[in-house]
């Protein structure tokens, strides 16, 4: 008897096969195309990335940029593989995209802070005013760029602290670039006695900026009288000079300056308080 029963379902089996044959056909090549399309997507999407990747470091563009680029190149070729294998499945690819929307506009909607942060890093990324290894004051902070990250920049001070900004903040300010051009003007103020004689004063200090040979000669050197202040005459000192060179050059300017001012018997003028003492009478 259960022999029977077992012959029975075999035969019905082999009858609902035979019966259903197109329709297993079409699912098993529905599920060849999708393995294939799987392979064949993510095969795309790592062989475009690491290509995108290396042509961006080639032509020497900044590392945080070719990285973040040809990541984002290889999860949009994903997820439009993804799809195309929702479609192949039958599954109604403009439903799931809805789906999709409605779940990200939730999420943004209680990340906002987070999400205001990697747009901004997506602009820092795109727009590039700040690289890796340059000295940028971002107003309330200031250092040199280690890492520009989606959500935040990472800065080493000059006296070695790490810094983490948050790339929000770093687009809703100013960003000043101090080593991104090759030159730089240094200004420095003078300031020397009213009985100085101006010439005299003019005549020192260009001699000690033509001793320096960092200076660029090349560029407009300014020494000239700026100011007439309460207890001085105040010069005006601007030259060009390598980056790299601009605060040992200001540096030596002033010692430089000092020295030769003595020497020529230039007073400097210094704050100075009269105090005077009345005698009441008693």
């Amino acid at each position: 008897m259960e022999e029977l029963d077992v012959v029975n379902r075999i035969h019905n089996a082999g009858s609902w096969v035979i019966d259903n044959r197109d329709l297993l056909i079409e699912y098993a090549i529905n599920i060849v195309a999708v393995v294939l399309i799987m392979i064949t997507g993510s095969i795309v999407a790592r062989v475009v990335s690491k290509t995108l990747n290396k042509m961006m470091k080639n032509r020497s563009i900044d590392a945080t940029v070719s990285d973040f680029l040809s990541t984002m190149v290889r999860y949009s070729i994903l997820a439009f593989t993804i799809i195309a294998v929702l479609g192949r499945l039958g599954v109604q690819t403009a439903s799931v995209i809805a789906v999709i929307g409605a779940a990200g506009l939730a999420v943004g909607l209680a990340l906002q802070g987070s999400l205001s942060n990697f747009a901004a890093g997506v602009l820092l990324v795109a727009f590039r005013p700040l690289r890796a290894g340059e000295f940028v004051d971002l107003g309330s902070v200031s250092g040199t760029v280690l890492h520009v990250q989606l959500f935040s920049t990472t800065l080493r001070s000059p006296d070695a602290k790490i810094i983490v900004v948050p790339n929000g903040k770093i687009i809703a300010g100013n960003i000043i670039n101090i080593t991104r051009e090759p030159e730089r003007r240094t200004e420095i103020i003078v300031g020397v006695s009213y009985d100085a004689d101006i010439d005299v004063v003019k005549k020192v200090l260009g001699e000690v900026i033509a001793a320096d040979q960092r200076i660029l000669a090349d560029k407009e050197v300014i020494v000239r009288l700026h100011e007439m202040a309460a207890s001085s005459l105040n010069f005006v000192v601007r030259v060009w000079t390598l980056n790299a060179d601009a605060w040992p050059v200001y540096w030596d300017l002033m010692e430089n300056f000092k020295r030769a001012l003595d020497t020529h018997q230039i007073g400097i003028p210094y704050p100075q308080m009269d105090v005077h003492l009345h005698q009441i009478k008693k």
